[in-house]
């Protein structure tokens, strides 16, 4: 069984800096694996170590040339991927979650006999919840979001879904999309040896054109970001006492229904 999991690049928020007109710096910024992504390569790594003469794990990621990062790849082809695909087009920049899905789902056809997708519930940037579920679509296969368990009996995947307030145990034919919750496996501390070997294993730098993807055309158009003013403090303190925690009720409720409507 070939498992494929998707991870994103993303900027390393903490290297983040902010300019004089509030835009982002991002200047010198590393580019990292989604902190989401890591639980879905850890969920992913421990279903293939479950079963490893039969299970291997393939690492995918789409984005733009600035992706192209030694030390990532490196971390992720630490974490079990046996190789790790990059399809890296500057086209992807900013790209939406339809216009990623399309880029996977042209890569997963490229790379051809996939079992199984395991993607991350949402990316750390804009975590739209939707990248995994749309993947499904195109592909025309089963995908299941929500997912906090998985196994495999021979073709048929058998999943526990987690919902607000209930859990759900579905079981869906292979090939299969699934989107892990990130509580469902923790990132192992890579060893030595692991990190060693990575950089030895096999990875494939691909473009749009490579995988024969004309990416369709974004639904909305990213305008500025930037920081938000602080708001200041209003510096106002309650006594520990019942009346106190009246009284900051009282202020709480009157900031909700005036200043902050």
């Amino acid at each position: 069984m070939n498992v494929l999991v998707c991870f994103k690049s993303v900027y390393d928020d903490v290297a983040i800096r902010t300019n004089s007109d509030k835009t982002l710096d991002y200047q010198a910024v590393p580019h990292i694996v989604s902190l989401y992504d890591l639980n879905a390569i850890e969920a992913a790594a421990q279903f293939v170590e479950a079963d490893p003469e039969d299970r291997n794990l393939i690492a995918l990621t789409v984005g733009d040339t600035k992706i192209h990062d030694t030390t990532m790849r490196k971390n992720v082809a630490a974490r079990g991927a046996s190789e790790v695909y990059l399809v890296m087009d500057d086209a992807l920049e900013d790209a939406e979650t339809h216009q990623t899905a399309q880029a996977v789902a042209a890569a997963v056809k490229k790379i051809g006999d996939i079992d199984l997708i395991i993607c991350g519930d949402g990316s750390a940037d804009v975590y739209a919840h939707q990248m995994g579920i749309q993947l499904g679509e195109i592909l025309g296969i089963p995908n299941v979001n929500a997912v906090i368990d998985f196994k495999a009996e021979g073709n048929t995947i058998k999943v526990t879904r987690e919902l607000d307030e209930e859990i759900e145990h579905i079981e869906v034919q292979t090939p299969a999309v699934l989107s892990v919750l990130s509580d469902m496996a923790q990132p192992r501390i890579c060893q030595v040896k692991d990190i060693m070997t990575a950089g030895r294993k096999p990875v494939h730098e691909l473009t749009l054109a490579d995988i024969q993807c004309e990416l369709p055309a974004a639904q909305y158009q990213i305008l500025e970001t930037k920081v938000p003013e602080p708001t200041p403090r209003k510096m106002v303190f309650f006594e520990a006492t019942d009346e106190g925690i009246d009284q900051f009720i009282e202020q709480v409720h009157t900031y909700l229904t005036t200043e902050g409507a």
